[in-house]
């Protein structure tokens, strides 16, 4: 999903197909899609394209980028019809982040169940992350705190709400996350505060349960949280622009903690925009909220049996730790299962829980919510 405007290393991507095929299907190419941003079209084609190929003689995997998620949505439309038809659908796997969609597709069956695929790998997934038979996570992405360690040691970094709003009082101008609508990092806070509000419990928020007087309900409470702590942020209550200004703000030493996207921020230490000194910390009461981009394998793909070996070797250790070193982001298998080095120097990051929050209608009553409620002197076009 492209949903991130922090782009550190966005090169052009070596062995991939920039447009989707006309071509029919090969026998022993696997046509990959995705709708990522470059930096992972990136990370396949110099990272697990070529170790993959490798161990798999005679395969080969095709990565074509599909544009925004609705190229996606189209392709996957488009196997439904072939489904129909026993014809060739052109596509084998998708690099995506909901096998739901698009509706209908999994009583199509065009996907495959991948519990029931036999994959080896299969029982290292992190069950936190499993949200479908239908989809395998591989890679995930968590909103975290990074902070200025040369002001704010380990030891007393914030490792549950209640600290961490502690915190932001008892250091004034010190703390900012950017306007909910306009970055994830920011809006996750915000739906922390969501959740503290209402018990610490996700399951309360589903994709179908919003109405008018629960949303007024809910997030009023999570309005008065925020409200309260606002005079207590940066420049007494001002929100940066998006996840990129977040960490210019901290790189820049103005603040001394900010909420960041998992990857982006192992990414700008890696490259140097953040010191290597940069402390991460994940509440432990109730992470805040992230997600996963998850293997769906076409069950009517001219190569189904190549692309689920595909979804098994990028679960295994190399590809995992890769994930974590190379992409920064989160492993698609339980930490258990990452090398000892790794889960030691990310130790403090580890979530013991990985809640989401739904979209659609909660995501229009949130923002709009709010800029009236919390923040009613920003403009929010500015």
């Amino acid at each position: 999903m492209k949903r991130r405007e922090f782009m550190l290393a966005a090169g052009a991507v070596a062995g991939a197909t920039m447009l989707p095929r006309l071509a029919f299907a090969e026998a022993g190419r696997i046509d990959w899609y995705t709708s990522s941003d470059s930096n992972i079209l990136d990370f396949w084609a110099n990272t697990v394209k070529p170790a993959f190929e490798a161990a798999n003689p005679g395969v080969t995997i095709n990565l074509v980028d599909a544009g925004d998620g609705a190229g996606v949505l189209a392709i996957a439309e488009r196997a439904i019809a072939a489904k129909q038809t026993n014809t060739d659908p052109q596509a084998d796997f998708f690099e995506s982040a909901d096998a739901k969609l698009p509706s209908g597709a999994i009583d199509a069956g065009i996907y495959v169940n991948m519990k029931e695929a036999g994959l080896s790998n299969y029982s290292k997934v992190n069950p936190l992350a499993i949200e479908s038979d239908y989809s395998l996570p591989y890679r995930g992405s968590q909103v975290l705190l990074a902070y200025d360690s040369t002001k704010l040691s380990a030891a007393d970094a914030p490792k549950n709400w209640d600290d961490l709003i502690t915190w932001i009082k008892a250091n004034p101008g010190q703390f900012i996350y950017n306007r909910p609508d306009k970055g994830g990092s920011g809006g996750n806070f915000v739906r922390r505060a969501i959740h503290q509000a209402n018990g610490l419990d996700p399951s309360l928020f589903t994709v179908d349960n919003y109405t008018q007087e629960f949303g007024d309900e809910a997030l009023g409470k999570a309005w008065a949280i925020l409200s309260d702590i606002a005079p207590s942020l940066y420049d007494n209550g001002a929100y940066s622009s998006g996840n990129t200004q977040s960490i210019q703000l901290l790189a820049q030493g103005v603040v001394t903690m900010v909420p960041v996207w998992s990857d982006q921020v192992l990414q700008a230490i890696d490259q140097g925009v953040l010191p290597a000194e940069t402390g991460l910390v994940q509440l432990q009461d109730l992470a805040l909220c992230g997600g996963f981009t998850r293997s769906i394998v076409l069950d009517n793909g001219v190569n189904r049996d190549a692309a689920l070996k595909l979804a098994d070797f990028i679960l295994s250790e190399e590809i995992q730790s890769a994930i974590l070193t190379e992409l920064g982001g989160f492993p698609g298998v339980s930490w258990d299962h990452v090398s000892a080095e790794l889960r030691e120097r990310f130790a403090d990051i580890v979530p013991n829980t990985i809640p989401t929050f739904p979209s659609g209608q909660w995501d229009t009553a949130i923002s709009d919510g709010w800029y009236r409620n919390v923040a009613p002197n920003v403009d929010r076009n500015a």
